[in-house]
């Protein structure tokens, strides 16, 4: 058993120490939950690593959004190097789903657009999960969706050893039923290509490589890795592991079951809408559903086939789909066949920025349900499009083994489950709680703007949360015309430009930001020593005390953090928020006192943040293109398009301009 090594530069400091203990004996006395109270800038991630370690489970990370799982993922890697740890999101870049809109009588059909290095990612994820016990995965919501039946992913594998007999034609059926497909022309991910006694095979995950397997007839004589460009044997195999090419299949004895029963459940609902004169609906039904069998049977794949889902997994109606959580479980179910233990112990759930994850858990089931109702109710879908779904919570909660749930602003669900709650409120660096000041709205802008310039002056940053995008952008042209530099920032901001505009904020070509939600969870912004609320008294979303203390942690990272909110009454919320704050630089201040710390602004680097598998160490690595063959150069430019555009979505805003550079000089 390979066993998680932690690697850091740095020991647990501050009440890191306590948190720690009290979390891992917290799962050994077998907690089902507890939560992690951590300000802005304690190092929760270290200490979540640190608990890992302790207790050497596999282990699933959730987080609310993609930028911050491509963060954690990230941190991950670099506490646990010699480890697995893996990136696990919506492969969807552009998603539009298949809906109806009975008043307008307008069908949308299902249209996406697949980034295929998440796609990678993902094959990477579970495939490590099945085959080794030190694995990390960070994740974002997107785990609760329908993944496949994992049971069936695992029983279909192949393990090749060398030295071995294998019939050719039934090694490459066995591929074919793994859905890769045999391309002697263009050889990618997913496919394979024969040539005599030599057969290539790229598996989905491969990134670099792909297997090249050599027999004398029947007997595997050799498994060379070899690299996609250059064509070098980089590593020889003694065995290896082959997964199916999607997460969606079925196993070939399924087939002729699966097809007859939806053709039953058809005939039944064409039934139903007959009965009620709904010929048209009846008709239509009847017409989908003919071309997909036809599809199925014949090509093994149909735009859609998603919506059959429950058939190929051997569900029945109303049964939760299979997801990422139930890959962790059957993992852990095949590690512990020969133990005692029950097998729900053997892995963890951290939930990262709680207050937000688990209310966007909570929310996808409704209205994804709405949306296939109509559908099935006009004809266009079997009843069955509704069991292709994700989790509703109560589902999610039966699935869970122990969870630690990990907030600056833990919500109810978490303060009524959790047996222990471990606070986190000591920064390493000494650093306190934001001083929060109260001033009226009148006159507010001149003031704002004085404050400004007495952090330019500092060099320092500012953050400035408005409640409306129009006030954001009519603030940022006011200023500009004071001279100061400032650009705003909101959800129509492009993912790129996004980055470029917090990068050029840290590098001081922009004093100011002015923003609306965007400032507060996973912006880790040390330049900034000001964060200005307007309209701190309008009570709603924004301004409930959850956001108020997310927002003014941003200004947590600075010895000189301030937050002045601007407002003509204290609300509930803002009291609730300042009290909290106030009882947190009360509990710093003492233990800066008794330990002698000076507290002192972090100190970090301005750099990208990198997932491994998609990068060098270094950078991106130089390509020679005067060796690349030319009937190469086009599947290299859509490798490196792919990959630059992940690398934008996950902000690793350099790397994504250096491979954009490369696509450009081999476009030439």
């Amino acid at each position: 058993m390979v066993k998680f090594q932690l690697q850091a530069k740095f020991k647990p400091t501050g009440d890191q120490p306590q948190a720690i203990a009290d979390l891992t004996n917290g799962l050994k006395k077998g907690l089902k939950h507890q939560t992690l109270l951590g300000v802005t800038g304690s190092g929760k991630t270290f200490t979540i690593a640190n608990v890992i370690n302790n207790v050497q489970r596999p282990t699933l990370i959730i987080s609310h959004n993609k930028t911050l799982t491509a963060q954690l993922a990230s941190e991950f890697q670099e506490f646990f190097p010699r480890n697995e740890v893996h990136y696990f999101v919506s492969y969807y870049d552009y998603y539009q789903p298949e809906s109806y809109l009975p008043r307008t009588d307008t069908y949308i059909e299902k249209e996406t657009q697949i980034n295929e290095e998440i796609e990678r990612l993902r094959h990477a994820a579970t495939q490590s999960l099945l085959t080794r016990d030190d694995v990390i995965i960070v994740a974002s919501v997107s785990c609760i969706y329908g993944l496949g039946n994992p049971h069936d992913y695992q029983s279909i594998s192949l393990s090749l050893k060398i030295n071995n007999n294998y019939k050719r034609q039934t090694l490459l059926r066995q591929l074919v039923n793994m859905l890769y497909e045999r391309n002697d022309i263009e050889f990618k991910r997913g496919t394979f290509s024969v040539k005599g006694e030599i057969i290539d095979l790229c598996p989905p995950f491969a990134l670099d490589n792909f297997y090249r397997l050599k027999f004398f007839g029947d007997v595997l004589e050799r498994i060379e890795i070899i690299n996609h460009l250059t064509k070098a044997v980089v590593e020889m195999a003694e065995a290896i592991n082959i997964y199916p090419a999607s997460h969606y299949f079925a196993p070939p004895e399924k087939i002729e079951n699966v097809l007859n029963q939806i053709e039953k459940d058809a005939d039944q609902q064409i039934k139903i809408f007959t009965q009620h004169n709904k010929l048209l609906e009846a008709q239509r039904l009847k017409q989908r559903i003919k071309f997909d069998l036809e599809m199925i049977k014949n090509v093994g794949y149909v735009n859609g086939i998603e919506n059959y889902s429950r058939y190929f997994d051997g569900r029945s109606s109303g049964q939760p789909p299979y997801t990422l959580l139930d890959y962790f479980r059957y993992s852990s179910t095949l590690r512990t066949r020969k133990k005692t233990t029950d097998q729900l112990s053997d892995w963890l759930i951290f939930i990262d920025e709680s207050h937000m994850t688990l209310p966007q858990i909570r929310g996808m089931y409704a209205g994804d349900q709405s949306r296939k109702q109509t559908l099935i109710d006009f004809g266009f879908r079997l009843p069955s499009a509704l069991d292709n779904r994700p989790l509703n919570f109560e589902e999610f909660e039966q699935k869970i083994p122990q969870i630690i749930y990990t907030s600056a602003t833990p919500g109810p669900y978490e303060e009524k489950h959790s047996s222990q709650v471990a606070e986190q409120l000591i920064r390493p660096t000494g650093l306190l709680d934001p001083e929060v000041i109260v001033r009226p709205i009148k006159n507010q802008i001149p003031d704002l703007i004085g404050e400004i310039e007495k952090r330019i002056v500092k060099q320092q940053r500012v953050l400035v949360t408005t409640l409306t995008k129009r006030l954001s952008e009519d603030l940022t042209d006011y200023l500009q015309e004071k001279g100061i530099k400032v650009q705003y920032l909101h959800s129509e901001i492009k993912t790129l430009d996004r980055l470029e505009i917090l990068q050029s904020l840290r590098q001081g070509k922009y004093d100011v930001v002015v923003g609306i939600n965007l400032l507060r969870e996973g912006l880790d912004l040390p330049e900034v020593s000001l964060v200005a609320i307007l309209d701190a008294d309008k009570e709603g979303f924004l301004r409930s005390a959850t956001a108020l203390i997310q927002t003014m942690g941003r200004a947590a990272r600075h010895s000189e953090g301030q937050v002045i909110m601007y407002a003509d009454k204290l609300t509930g919320s803002m009291q609730q928020a300042i009290g909290e704050t106030q009882r947190r630089r009360k509990i710093q201040t003492t233990h800066n006192r008794k330990h002698h710390i000076t507290p002192r602004s972090i100190n970090k680097k301005i750099k990208a943040v990198f997932l491994k598998g998609l990068e060098n160490k270094t950078m991106v690595p130089k390509i020679d293109i005067k060796r690349i063959p030319a009937d190469e150069r086009g599947r290299l430019v859509t490798e490196l398009t792919a990959q630059m555009e992940l690398a934008a979505a996950n902000l690793e805003f350099e790397k994504a301009a250096a491979l954009r550079d490369q696509i450009k000089e081999l476009e030439k």
